[in-house]
């Protein structure tokens, strides 16, 4: 564990922490970041719980004089655009209430991503509520996922449905789509405990749970995302490896942790209620996806004429309105929701998170690794959005807030001592 003195000295020329912030203001942040992060999952309703406290943590931020770092002003300049865009498109929208809404959520989730970066990038105590969030958002994931994972085994009798919709298990969250990628992070954070701090049961019972969730939830988005981040967890654990004897020991807790998981899938799949389900869901093509008329493809090709012809966007729900169903691609959401100015600037953006994200991830600091378990899970997600809507994902806007601010904190940071994160 860093103590605050330990974590302020390598900010060389950077001035003392403000000594002026009262304690009981930096006390109220860091317990509306637990309690925000701990409810991000109950979204059953909307606005959900989630939304009332990051509002509340954003006005404790500015009573506690939470900073704004100039290496910020990027990520907050494309966030304005993107949704200054989608102002513009509201303009030429039949269902106005409905349409206000979706901007005015677009509008929440920047902030939240700046309120994050903010918080997480602050001198000296970024790597407490770093810390704070991991502990906080696996003991959420732990205890969505079993209620997830009860509802899909009918252990609420007449309520199991709500946690289980259309056969899948969806846990407190609306769609199973939604629910599969929110365990992600966790399960990386956990996996990279376990791979460089050793083996420990409460890690290991916790990890297994979430991916239990993750499994059930039978989302082949969230299936993939969750394979690909889990590579690129590896590859930057083993390039940020400080010697040759961590990167062997990487590589050999890696290849008994991949021979564990296998046989884990293997007996999962032996009871038929999962069994069955996972042979349909793992099909690469599903009937909905290259349908002739309504498919996920057909519907893609004709989004990209929609946005071609419409440089100002459709405006929300106007695509689904015009042809019954989601596109189901972030990026032409972006030009569809927010015109090609907030299109570009969207693309703009992940494009940029990325590039920064590795930054932070291959720069040695105690906060390390939160910004490589949040690069790997934002890579997964980057590439996800190609076949699912992404851009009102709660948990995406706080991987973007965790990456610029741990790039913030890194660019600042001087090594002088040995921390662990």
């Amino acid at each position: 564990m860093i103590t605050l003195a330990e974590a302020q000295a390598p900010f060389a020329g950077t001035g003392s922490p403000r000594r002026v912030v009262a304690a009981p203001a930096a006390k109220l942040v860091n317990a509306l970041l637990f309690l925000t992060i701990l409810v991000s999952p109950l979204v059953f309703i909307e606005p959900a719980p989630y939304e009332f406290l990051v509002a509340i943590l954003g006005a404790a931020c500015m009573l506690a004089r939470v900073p704004f770092d100039r290496r910020l002003l990027p990520l907050l300049i494309l966030l304005v655009i993107w949704n200054v865009g989608g102002a513009i498109a509201l303009t030429g929208v039949l269902d106005g209430q409905k349409a206000v809404r979706y901007a005015a959520i677009s509008v929440f989730m920047a902030a939240s991503t700046v309120i994050f970066a903010c918080l997480f990038s602050e001198n000296g105590v970024n790597v407490g509520r770093l810390q704070l969030m991991r502990r906080t958002y696996i003991v959420a994931a732990f205890v969505v996922a079993i209620i997830g994972s009860l509802g899909y085994l009918n252990a609420f009798p007449g309520a199991s449905e709500m946690f289980a919709t259309i056969g899948r298990a969806n846990g407190t969250f609306k769609d199973p789509n939604v629910f599969g990628p929110f365990l992600i992070l966790p399960l990386l954070m956990l996996t990279y405990s376990l791979l460089m701090e050793g083996i420990r049961l409460r890690r290991v019972v916790a990890l297994l749970g979430i991916a239990l969730g993750l499994l059930l939830s039978f989302s082949r988005g969230a299936w993939v995302h969750c394979g690909i981040s889990a590579v690129f967890l590896l590859v930057l654990m083993f390039v940020a490896a400080p010697d040759t004897r961590t990167r062997a020991r990487l590589t050999a807790l890696s290849v008994l942790a991949i021979a564990a998981i296998a046989g884990l899938l293997v007996f999962a799949l032996s009871f038929d209620a999962i069994g069955d389900m996972f042979k349909e869901r793992a099909r690469l093509i599903q009937p909905y996806d290259a349908g002739t008329n309504m498919g996920r493809f057909n519907l893609q090709q004709r989004a990209v004429t929609e946005l071609l012809e419409h440089p100002f966007g459709l405006g929300p729900y106007e695509f689904v309105r015009l042809y019954g169903l989601q596109q189901h691609n972030s990026y032409l959401q972006a030009f569809l929701v927010y015109g090609w100015g907030g299109g570009l600037a969207y693309i703009a953006l992940v494009l940029t998170t990325l590039v920064i994200g590795f930054r932070a991830a291959l720069t040695s600091t105690p906060w390390q690794s939160f910004a490589i378990t949040a690069q790997a899970t934002f890579i997964g997600v980057v590439i996800e959005s190609f076949v699912i809507d992404t851009d009102h994902w709660r948990h995406y806007f706080l991987l973007m807030g965790i990456i610029w601010g741990t790039y913030a904190a890194a660019m600042r940071y001087r090594p002088g001592a040995t921390f662990r994160a």
